[in-house]
């Protein structure tokens, strides 16, 4: 028995002895891991730890590069930059979500629709990716977050920039407008400024195409905080680069003048230096506000916008395209002379052309015509039997000579450049022959033919100069524009006939300058918006029904140096509504008192001025009372 058990105590002490062992090696192993890990840490990982620590303690802020400016041609300012406050939320520092925009909420007065945003961007964002509550505050409301920062936690108020536009609605067109990036945009190039809060980028016209320009550098900002993300302390700055400012060749105060003058109607006005192809205004209006897009338009005011038959989003000025009428004359008679028509050579006019068993008719009866005075009375009848005579496709070269149906290299994000048809045009569109009544129709600017209102007023500035002049829209240093292949003496028969248009018995007589010295020579239009049966024009019924009204022109007659152009949509007739505001732009540029005296007295009819009469339009939008406007229509 004693033997037994000292075998029993043996095995047991081995058993134990090898447990231990294995227990140790696994602590051991265990161990070197736990040291090495350790090591590595503390060696190799040491950087990437000590950047997460720093990470923590230390909050690193983009800072929005400001915009380049742009200025006019006398560096009068078009867009700036205006400083304003906004607040953030940084959503990993939130405590309680809910309650904090709730507060926000009722600190800042902010609308349903604001909210609803807020919590919308707040799901989506990520990490420490600020979402906006508000920008374009007072002091007083950002004042009013400010002092609640200990109960707000995640809340970040700061200062910083807005882009401005002094003119308003008057250059959305012009300029464009910017905004914040969208998910695509920010997709393409995953850069952290472009969704940093306050940073926004061009979102049409030249705010858009000029965007690289315009952008600047971004500044950086360092400041110590707290677990809770409170600011302890500023640690160092990195300044913004701003933007290139960038000059364009516009007059700002013409600019301006222009799209006021436009009044009610829905239309542009486009003016040319034809010595040298600065474009000095292109005014087009209706218009939306670009700082309402800059500061983040309402859903109402969206839908006001979208839902106006003047449609205010389109530049009617280089996106319009209008059958452009009788102001086409000028250019068919230049090839009527090229093609041996003699100017003095008359037609009878009796109130209409034949062409088989179809009169097309004309605007009267004028008797015997030649070209200057077919010009001053706008006659068809003339136009139809010469232009018969050559045919279209000898007028259609012209035509696009002087600038029609072309597209010019401007920076601007789209422009339409309409149609100057011919016989292989008609074939190719429409697998038709082109026809004698084709050509009747084209000849006085109707039928296939199309337009912009640029493209006109670049006609008419190369027939006042003769100069093959090209558009620009940022001012530079650029050579001397070349003559165009026109005859002087071609070109001097129908300046004649424009003179006689204001200057003689014709159909802008009314519309004549009143400032000693300076004549103004031009051409008027009727265009078409619908067939009109018999000897009816469409001059009444509903507004999108009326004939458009178009006028071109010059000035000096003696000494050209203005080109312009004047599209009045359903205007009913170029005499009646767009030669009457040519007369007044251009009376702008030589005598400003009369001009703004007589622009007053006409905005006081309209209910004030353009941002007065947008407040009021809105205001009924929404269905509420407007305010009425202040006594001083101009502020």
């Amino acid at each position: 028995m004693k033997v037994e058990k000292q075998v029993t105590s043996g095995q047991l002490d081995f058993t134990f002895t090898r447990r231990a062992a294995f227990v140790g090696g696994v602590q051991a192993a265990i161990g070197l891991t736990v040291a090495a890990r350790m090591s590595y840490i503390a060696v190799a990982d040491n950087e990437k730890y000590k950047l997460l620590a720093e990470s923590n303690r230390v909050n690193l802020t983009i800072i929005p590069p400001r915009r380049g400016w742009f200025v006019d041609r006398y560096g009068k300012p078009i867009a700036t930059n205006r400083a304003d406050f906004r607040v953030d939320i940084i959503p990993d520092r939130l405590v309680n979500k809910e309650q904090t925009v709730k507060t926000l909420a009722e600190l800042l007065a902010l609308s349903t629709d604001d909210v609803d945003r807020i919590h919308r961007e707040l799901k989506m964002a990520q990490g420490f990716q600020p979402v906006q509550v508000a920008d374009g505050l007072d002091y007083e409301r950002f004042a009013a977050v400010s002092v609640r920062l200990p109960d707000l936690p995640g809340v970040s108020p700061r200062q910083g920039y807005s882009r401005f536009y002094p003119s308003g609605a008057a250059v959305g067109h012009l300029i464009g407008y910017v905004g914040t990036v969208s998910a695509e945009e920010y997709q393409k190039n995953k850069n952290p400024l472009l969704i940093t809060p306050g940073f926004k980028v061009g979102k049409d016209g030249l705010e858009k195409t000029l965007e690289d320009r315009l952008q600047g550098e971004p500044g950086a900002k360092r400041t110590e905080v707290t677990a809770r993300g409170k600011i302890v302390r500023d640690l160092a700055t990195r300044p913004d680069i701003p933007g290139k400012p960038v000059q364009l060749t516009i007059d700002i105060d013409l600019h301006n003048y222009a799209a006021r003058r436009l009044g009610l109607e829905s239309g542009s006005v486009v003016i040319f230096d034809c010595l040298t192809g600065d474009i000095l205004t292109m005014a087009s209006m209706p218009c939306y506000d670009p700082n309402s897009f800059s500061d983040g338009i309402g859903r109402v005011e969206w839908k006001m916008l979208n839902s106006d038959d003047h449609i205010p989003m389109l530049n009617k000025a280089l996106q319009g395209l209008y059958p452009p009428g009788s102001t086409v004359k000028p250019a068919a008679a230049l090839a009527m002379l090229h093609h041996g028509i003699d100017p003095e050579e008359t037609v009878v006019c009796g109130g209409g052309y034949r062409l088989g068993n179809r009169v097309f008719k004309c605007l009267g009866r004028h008797g015997p015509m030649n070209m200057a005075n077919a010009l001053m009375k706008s006659c068809n009848t003339y136009f139809y039997a010469m232009g018969r005579r050559i045919g279209y496709d000898a007028i259609a070269p012209f035509s696009k000579a002087l600038g029609l149906g072309q597209e010019f290299p401007l920076p601007f994000p789209s422009q339409r450049y309409g149609t100057i048809p011919d016989s292989a045009w008609k074939m190719r569109k429409y697998d038709q022959k082109w026809s004698e009544s084709d050509t009747l129709n084209a000849t006085i600017g109707q039928g296939y033919v199309s337009v912009s209102p640029f493209q006109l007023a670049i006609m008419a500035a190369r027939i006042a100069s003769g100069l093959n002049i090209q558009p620009e829209i940022i001012l530079k240093k650029r050579p001397a524009p070349g003559r165009l292949s026109f005859p002087e003496e071609h070109l001097a028969v129908v300046r004649e006939g424009m003179n006689r248009v204001v200057n003689g018995d014709g159909t802008a007589v009314r519309s004549r300058l009143d400032i000693p010295g300076i004549a103004m020579a031009g051409k008027t239009g009727t265009a078409q918006v619908r067939r009109i049966a018999g000897s009816q024009r469409g001059q009444s019924g509903a507004w999108k029904y009326r004939d458009h009204g178009l006028f071109v022109c010059f000035a000096p007659v003696d000494n050209p140096r203005y080109g312009a152009s004047v599209v009045i949509e359903h205007g009913m007739g170029g005499a009646r509504a767009a030669a009457p505001i040519a007369k007044d732009v251009l009376t702008f540029l030589y005598d400003r008192e009369k001009a703004m005296a007589s622009l007053e007295a006409l905005e006081a009819g309209w209910g004030g001025n353009i941002e007065q009469r947008m407040a009021s339009k809105y205001a009924a939008f929404q269905g509420q009372p407007a305010a009425p406007p202040p006594l001083d229509p101009t502020t």
